[in-house]
């Protein structure tokens, strides 16, 4: 079980230390911060108003297992982003569509938002399995490319429709399992 909650300045330092290079950096959070990661940038980052940063708590132990953002850029947009499970034995075994479900119920539940977005390099296809689990498809027309050190990657956007969200929820309420979707 995680739980999400507030990402605020004591939490900087934990999420400094998961970033340890410039191509971490890239994956967690795009072209939108430069390495070595600082407390001014998160700080720069964290002063907006159409943010929403949180901790990732492993339930159990209350432990901050990683890290997750929503960006609203308009009235009917939510783009999730910077998602990191930045502790290592995490991975792998489902805490990262956890996280994008709670993600999305924060975003879905704001009045307006009719549809959640979110870029993923195209080499990272456990997150990719795991954004299409929880109803995301790629936008085919949407793509970007990043140089990093001497790679060019290239960036998928992935978008989920409210209505679709809605529909995968009625299914998990009526105990069909979500993986099978």
């Amino acid at each position: 079980m995680i739980s999400l909650q507030p990402f605020n300045k004591t939490n900087f330092s934990q999420l400094i230390a998961w970033v340890a290079d410039e191509e971490a950096l890239m994956q967690f959070a795009g072209p939108s911060f430069s390495f070595p990661l600082t407390t001014e940038q998160l700080e720069t980052s964290l002063a907006g108003t159409n943010r929403l940063a949180y901790n990732v708590i492993h339930l159990p132990d209350q432990s901050i297992i990683g890290h997750a953002e929503i960006y609203f850029p308009d009235n009917e947009t939510a783009i999730l982003c910077r998602i990191l499970i930045g502790d290592i034995k995490y991975r792998g075994k489902g805490t990262g569509l956890k996280i994008v479900r709670q993600l999305l119920n924060i975003s879905f539940t704001r009045p307006g938002i009719e549809i959640a977005s979110l870029h993923v390099f195209d080499w990272n296809l456990a997150a990719i399995k795991c954004y299409t689990k929880a109803g995301f498809v790629v936008n085919e027309g949407n793509t970007k490319s990043r140089q990093i050190n001497d790679q060019t990657w290239t960036a998928l956007n992935m978008q989920l429709a409210k209505k679709n969200w809605e529909n995968i929820q009625e299914l998990i309420n009526t105990g069909i399992r979500a993986e099978k979707l």
